[in-house]
């Protein structure tokens, strides 16, 4: 090996090095107010290393009660998710349509009727709570609640709030976590290492 060789060798390697060297760039505008909407949101813990779990930067391009109000509605419909993949597997219906345990084969076998009451009825959820913050109220759990079927929210303390706010948070974004592992494995069996096959 000659000198030259060596020498471009080592500089090569600098200069791919400053690629992966923190930017000197300061925040634009639109960026700062994001960092500023995303102060004091519920949800920070050591599973996001004790600050907001922003690493794809969307709060650069939503405001940050929407992406917070979505992560809510696709923890909750993800939580619906686990339990609906997990119980036919234990107890099933008798059904003339749907007869497989196998989640992914009862998707493709319901009938093309139940799929548009499914979204009609999707709908009239998303329409109810569009209509409760249109009167002032949240489904976010920062007012009063837009259902509350068993009358418990406002008599619950501010902590006991705060309490409920964090755990429904992160329950849901462990079962989003789920979910797609659930999806990962049925799809690519031995993809999620935990999971079994055909699980």
């Amino acid at each position: 090996m000659t000198m030259k060789t060596v020498v471009a060798a080592v500089v090569c390697l600098f200069a791919s090095a400053s690629a992966f060297a923190p930017s000197q760039q300061s925040l634009p505008s639109t960026a700062v107010k994001a960092v500023a909407d995303l102060e004091g949101m519920v949800g920070v813990g050591p599973e996001t290393g004790n600050a907001i779990f922003d690493p794809v930067g969307l709060s650069n391009w939503a405001p940050a009660d929407f992406l917070r109000k979505a992560e809510l509605s696709n923890g909750r419909s993800a939580m619906l998710a686990v339990v609906g993949w997990e119980v036919p597997k234990v107890f099933m219906f008798d059904s003339s349509d749907v007869g497989s345990p196998d989640p992914i084969k009862a998707i493709m076998d319901a009938d093309p009727q139940w799929w548009a009451q499914f979204l009609l009825l999707c709908g009239m959820f998303e329409a109810v709570k569009y209509r409760g913050e249109l009167n002032g109220k949240s489904y976010t759990g920062e007012g009063p609640a837009v259902l509350d079927w068993t009358k418990t929210w406002d008599t619950l303390s501010e902590a006991d709030k705060q309490t409920m706010r964090v755990k429904e948070l992160k329950n849901g974004r462990l079962a989003m976590i789920a979910f797609a592992s659930f999806v990962s494995n049925y799809f690519i069996p031995g993809s999620v290492p935990l999971l079994p096959e055909g699980f």
